[in-house]
């Protein structure tokens, strides 16, 4: 059944129109400035009339409000970067189904199951966070002795009532620019802790994500991520379509703390800041397939780690690292196979990375297997090769059950 329409070309008009208690779809013409924070009804639709509709909101005021049975779509809307652009009503009783739909934003997307939320699905199709900084959200996830800054799109059930469930499909989800990255993670997902509650998601699939925390240098216990499955969310399939780029200290390419049955990478994973990692996980991940390269540049970056949890088999195109105590893969857990497309390559000696909290000496070895890691099978074309001075291309203290390396195993310094 179709709902009732409004047309508005005011802010009055808007706000009039929200105030309306039954379901109905306000549909948004042109333009609407200096739009104080209103919020949706439920059952209630928001849309654009074209793909020129938009609402910027007043300075210093978070956006729109959602509460059940929400859906909206079409629209630009522009509150203050540290201001969020979407939210929800958390005194509600069930988000009943939130669908957002070809959106571009200013400000931080953030859905909550918290305080009397206890229900809901939440369907994305398209949004663009085109700036937003995270960083005066105070919750943020804990575990491994860090923090996590929240995401410019933030989906969290904080519920640790393990009846308590989320669901979502989240496609076409991309944060931040090349030039201007959003401040904070890029895309967050999380339930409420390890083995506590639940966020079941169907899809998560990205498009372009551009990152940077803004970590203080030093800070050993905050950590940021482009695209991060935290602990509690489970995920049957993510899927990187586009880049994911992070700038700063402590910023995670891709960081994994929940349960992921397969993750897919498209595009090249690229990060710049200190103690950055190409993918990281700390959770259950079955398949792992990188199709394209990961190239770290900072102090301690290194291309991947398997600190926790279990890996079934990780494939990769090709990792390069570029600094200072930048290990190529490092594997401190038991795994599956282990398979590079096109080498493994480090171009530092030793130096400090954070680990697990705590800063570190590393060196960039290449490969290493740290005690307590094992891989089943490694399968390495393209040569593992080190730079940097005194740094071996190999370290076995762990096991490994198959080897087969094709290109060489060299250690060359200039």
């Amino acid at each position: 059944m179709a709902l009732h329409q409004s047309l508005v070309s005011s802010v009055d008009g808007l706000l009039a129109a929200a105030r309306k208690a039954e379901p109905h779809t306000i549909v948004v013409q042109g333009h609407l400035a200096d739009v104080p924070g209103f919020r949706l009804a439920p059952g209630q639709v928001l849309e654009g009339e074209s793909s020129q509709a938009a609402i910027t909101f007043a300075t210093n005021q978070d956006g729109l409000q959602l509460s059940t049975d929400n859906t909206v779509r079409r629209l630009r809307l522009e509150a203050a970067p540290e201001r969020r652009a979407i939210y929800n009503d958390t005194g509600m009783g069930s988000l009943g189904v939130i669908r957002l739909a070809d959106l571009v934003t200013v400000g931080q997307v953030q859905i909550l199951a918290h305080d009397k939320v206890r229900s809901g699905h939440v369907e994305v199709a398209g949004l663009d966070v085109a700036a937003a900084d995270t960083r005066a959200q105070g919750d943020r996830p804990q575990g491994f002795g860090v923090y996590v800054i929240q995401g410019a799109f933030t989906l969290w059930n904080m519920q640790a009532d393990p009846q308590v469930v989320i669901t979502a499909d989240l496609i076409g989800l991309s944060a931040g620019r090349a030039s201007a990255p959003v401040i904070g993670s890029g895309i967050f997902v999380s339930g409420p802790g390890f083995g506590q509650g639940g966020l079941s998601v169907r899809r998560l699939e990205t498009g372009p994500v551009y990152s940077d925390g803004r970590i203080a240098p030093g800070t050993p216990d905050v950590i940021t991520g482009g695209v991060f499955t935290v602990h509690g969310a489970y995920v049957d399939s993510v899927r990187n379509l586009g880049p994911v780029t992070t700038y700063g200290v402590n910023d995670m390419v891709l960081d994994n703390w929940g349960q992921v049955d397969r993750w897919e990478a498209q595009e090249k994973l690229t990060s710049f800041g200190p103690s950055g990692i190409g993918f990281v996980n700390f959770g259950g991940l079955s398949e792992l397939n990188v199709q394209a390269p990961i190239e770290t540049f900072g102090q301690g970056a290194r291309g991947f780690n398997l600190y926790a949890g279990t890996l079934g088999r990780a494939v990769f195109d090709r990792i390069t690292t570029h600094a200072d105590g930048a290990v190529g893969v490092q594997v401190s857990q038991p795994m599956g196979s282990l398979h590079v497309h096109r080498g493994i390559e480090t171009f530092g000696a030793t130096g400090d990375s954070l680990v697990k909290g705590v800063v570190v000496s590393l060196s960039a070895i290449a490969l290493s297997i740290k005690p307590g890691g094992s891989v089943a099978e490694v399968v390495i074309a393209g040569g593992v090769v080190t730079h940097g001075k005194g740094i071996a291309p190999v370290e076995l203290q762990g096991e490994i059950g198959s080897l087969q390396i094709s290109g060489g195993v060299r250690a060359t310094t200039h």
